[in-house]
């Protein structure tokens, strides 16, 4: 993918009227608490949520290649709300009459160009439950690379503008600190699968 001809950045900050939120909506919450006091909580919601009741998909690739260490995709993706280059699995939402697992490889298909076998998908979780309702399901999707395999062309949808970056699984936490450093901010849930690897490993000894 070429290099987008400008660096990205918010130009302007302002409050959002409701008649002109096409993908969010806000929530006033009335619940009870455990003490059975009648509470107020403030959140906010996607309107893009399906019949599959899940919001969105994000895709944990493991490339398999016959000489080389398994390794997995990860994207870099410039976020409005943060400011910033952000450090991603591939993901996406899911469309209104789509199954998740389907969103998934069609995703990976799209931002990547990679297609593979889904082996594993989990259930619905939640990554901001004090502020969001949404949810999504993290899918692992195999790739069996041949051995002098040629990089594959991404799908992208107009406006967007996605890196991808190769990272053997045993070398993921390093370059997720490495990117950390050079100011990209790193999405929790990558990071807490690299984590999850790095602790593995070191328990191992």
């Amino acid at each position: 993918m070429s290099s987008p001809p400008h660096h990205p950045r918010v130009t302007k900050i302002s409050p959002l009227p409701l008649n002109e939120a096409r993908w969010i909506e806000f929530l006033k919450l009335d619940w009870t608490d455990q003490n059975g006091k009648a509470r107020v909580w403030e959140a906010v919601a996607r309107k893009t949520r399906g019949s599959s009741g899940v919001d969105a998909v994000a895709i944990m690739a493991i490339l398999r290649h016959p000489s080389r260490p398994p390794s997995t995709i990860i994207i870099l993706q410039y976020r409005p709300p943060v400011d910033a280059i952000c450090v991603e699995f591939p993901a996406g939402l899911v469309d209104a009459n789509e199954d998740p697992a389907d969103a998934a490889v069609r995703e990976l298909r799209e931002e990547t160009g990679y297609a593979g076998r889904l082996v594993d998908l989990s259930p619905a979780i939640v990554g901001n439950p004090g502020m969001s309702t949404g949810n999504m399901q993290l899918a692992t999707i195999e790739v069996l690379l041949e051995e002098d395999y040629k990089t594959p062309e991404q799908h992208l949808e107009d406006g967007e503008f996605i890196q991808l970056v190769i990272v053997p699984l045993s070398e993921l936490y390093e370059k997720l600190v490495e990117f950390s450093k050079e100011g990209k901010k790193v999405d929790s849930r990558l990071w807490h699968t690299a984590a999850g690897f790095k602790l593995a490993k070191q328990l191992e000894c």
